[in-house]
């Protein structure tokens, strides 16, 4: 039986990430600790239901992101100006807005990932092992999936004349510019997902008071106000599947490798930056 101490500690997970995203990641000590590195494989988690109801949970922010940003998306491409809509700072306010909001919702469950890119950079950085993270980015998509599911199911023709918030590389721009703008957003994003939720940075700061969904959300805000000219902005893979997928048309597939390769590359860089040279965290294997 878990104890209610340890919900708050480890965000109801009894085998959680060592250093979970979000509010669940500001600890009481204040004398800091190294966490242990997560394992890789850590298979006495499958017996455990909280095990299941992060994995949900992450299922159930991406279906929540998704559905919100694409229906954002295509306002915006419904209108006959930009002027006439909330336009693109509009549709950066809705994917930063929703990722702030569901971070903050899920953190303590789940950690808050709702994005394959910031899973992997954490499995890097050991902060949780290999079986969670495949489990998460599985939900993740399927997440993805339903959500541009449900918004296609609801205004098909609509979904199918606009787009559906499928990514590509815009015209004038060559798949080395897109491969590179996605790397470097995601990096961004990675990068103020590592230093927002700092276990060591926490205790150092204690007395300043920090909510992590916050900058988490804002990177994701700044890095599509930069880069949707030039792809639309995936910085998520489970974001630009989800999208292509339902969408089922020849663009939404030619570049989606793109959006997978440049997440994973920046998140990989992110994830060394901030251990191994800010940190100065060797990264080890058990």
């Amino acid at each position: 039986m878990e104890g209610k101490e340890e919900d708050v500690r480890v965000g109801a997970n009894r085998f959680s990430e060592r250093q979970p995203i979000g509010t669940a990641a500001q600890s009481d000590d204040k004398d800091y600790k190294e966490p242990p590195p997560a394992p890789l494989f850590e298979p006495d988690e499958l017996a455990s239901w909280s095990f299941y109801r992060a994995g949900i949970a992450e299922f159930v922010a991406t279906f929540l992101f998704l559905y919100v940003t694409i229906l954002t998306v295509m306002g915006v491409g419904r209108s006959t100006s930009k002027c006439s809509s909330v336009g693109i700072q509009g549709i950066a306010w809705a994917f930063g807005g929703m990722i702030f909001a569901l971070v903050y919702c899920t953190a303590g469950i789940s950690g808050g990932h709702i994005n394959p890119a910031v899973t992997f950079g954490l499995l890097l950085a050991r902060k949780l092992s290999l079986t969670r993270a495949v489990f998460y980015m599985i939900m993740q998509c399927l997440g993805a999936i339903c959500g541009a599911g449900v918004v296609k199911g609801f205004q098909k023709t609509q979904y199918e004349l606009l787009g559906g918030g499928a990514n590509a590389v815009n015209p004038g721009y060559t798949k080395g510019d897109g491969l590179g703008a996605e790397i470097l957003g995601t990096f961004v994003l990675v990068y103020t997902v590592f230093s927002a939720t700092d276990a060591k940075r926490n205790a150092r700061d204690s007395h300043v008071p920090m909510l992590a969904p916050l900058p988490i959300g804002f990177a994701v805000f700044l890095v599509h106000l930069a880069t949707i000219p030039i792809t639309g902005t995936g910085i998520n893979p489970a974001r630009s599947l989800g999208a292509a997928i339902i969408y089922n048309k020849d663009h939404g597939w030619d570049d989606l490798w793109i959006f997978w390769v440049g997440p994973f590359i920046g998140a990989a860089l992110a994830a060394f930056y901030h251990q191994v040279v800010i940190r100065a965290i060797p990264f080890k294997s058990n």
